[in-house]
């Protein structure tokens, strides 16, 4: 192994390009909800907390939130989704209209909009609570969705697929979506923020970002002990998707950057604490597809998402993060550092 510092200065002027690069989102859509409270006795009913809630709000979830996050970075995104039709579809379109943000929510009549409500208490999240219908959407239903993206995608040279698992990713929508993306002249680089199940259906992407959870259940993995182990969990994605790149998050142990099954770097983490990891994967894969856009090399965007994931998870519930935010963390905390795991020429474990 080999380390290697990063010039804070330089990184920090990387984050410059950021703003208004383009970046399309598609994926599923959902609304985060909060309750916010106190616990200051058991229910005499059940042996369970009782909340007294002291605030309630709503956020964008799912592709919303990566969408979000980019923005937050500088960057210009333009979200494709699904809603239902319903109540909660409405307060949707009015957050993504008070955000700024553009794009095309498509809706449907069999489902109702996914929402989650997180009952936090004492700065921790007490239960979860989700409603939804995650069955298949049918290739017909998608229609609005690949037609939107048709209209728009040759303007975009980064699309982020965040799949949630619920609906919209299947074997038919991902045929007819590498169909738009191939038929370009210059086909964009396509991120995807995996779910398990579909995981044989991001075949051919630039770059998939598991996390470790996601990355030992596709490589049919138990757990990562060593640093082997790691590199033969991202050797395997390799194989199954033969994709160009693959970004393993690792929690409170940073991240791995596959470039290629036998050049792989890693990012310790820059976390000061670690409160709740909702929505990290998202500014994740957000920072890493903006960066991208604006024209950084994969190594300089991944690892301004090791600090926007550190950013991130020291807060409660989903976060985003900002240019500003970055500067802070590059300029005052852990000093930026590539470990080298593996190089052309030692080759790769299988």
């Amino acid at each position: 192994m080999s380390r290697k510092n990063v010039d804070r200065d330089a990184l920090i002027a990387s984050l410059g390009s950021l703003n208004g690069s383009q970046v399309l989102v598609v994926g599923d859509l959902m609304l985060d909800h909060y309750l916010v409270g106190n616990v200051e006795r058991i229910s005499p009913e059940a042996p369970v907390p009782v909340v007294t809630v002291k605030s309630e709000h709503l956020l964008l979830g799912g592709a919303g939130n990566v969408a979000l996050n980019i923005a937050r970075l500088g960057g210009d995104p333009y979200l494709i989704g699904v809603t239902g039709s319903d109540d909660n579809a409405e307060n949707l379109r009015q957050l993504v209209a008070m955000e700024e943000l553009e794009g095309n929510l498509v809706s449907v009549d069999d489902r109702p909009t996914t929402i989650k409500t997180r009952i936090i208490a004492q700065n921790q999240q007490v239960a979860r609570v989700d409603k939804e219908i995650s069955k298949p959407l049918t290739i017909e239903q998608t229609r609005g969705v690949l037609n939107a993206i048709a209209e728009i995608i040759d303007e975009f040279e980064v699309i982020v697929l965040s799949d949630y698992g619920k609906g919209l990713v299947t074997m038919e929508f991902m045929d007819a979506f590498r169909a738009l993306v191939l038929a370009q002249d210059r086909p964009p680089k396509v991120l995807v923020d995996p779910k398990l199940k579909n995981f044989n259906l991001y075949k051919g992407a630039y770059c998939v970002t598991p996390n470790s959870k996601e990355a030992l259940e596709a490589a049919h993995r138990l757990q990562f002990e060593s640093r082997v182990d790691v590199l033969r969990t991202g050797a395997s994605i390799f194989r199954q998707l033969a994709c160009e790149h693959v970004l393993i998050t690792l929690g409170p142990n940073g991240m791995a950057l596959f470039d290629t099954p036998s050049e792989v770097f890693h990012f310790p983490t820059v976390a000061k604490r670690v409160f709740d990891v909702t929505g990290a994967g998202d500014t994740v894969i957000a920072t890493l597809g903006v960066s991208l856009a604006a024209g950084h090399d994969l190594l300089t965007a991944a690892l301004l998402a090791n600090y926007a994931a550190g950013n991130v998870i020291g807060e409660v519930g989903t976060a985003t993060t900002t240019q500003e935010a970055l500067i802070n963390a590059i300029r005052y905390g852990h000093a930026p550092e590539i470990v080298t795991w593996l190089s052309e020429k030692e080759g790769a474990s299988s």
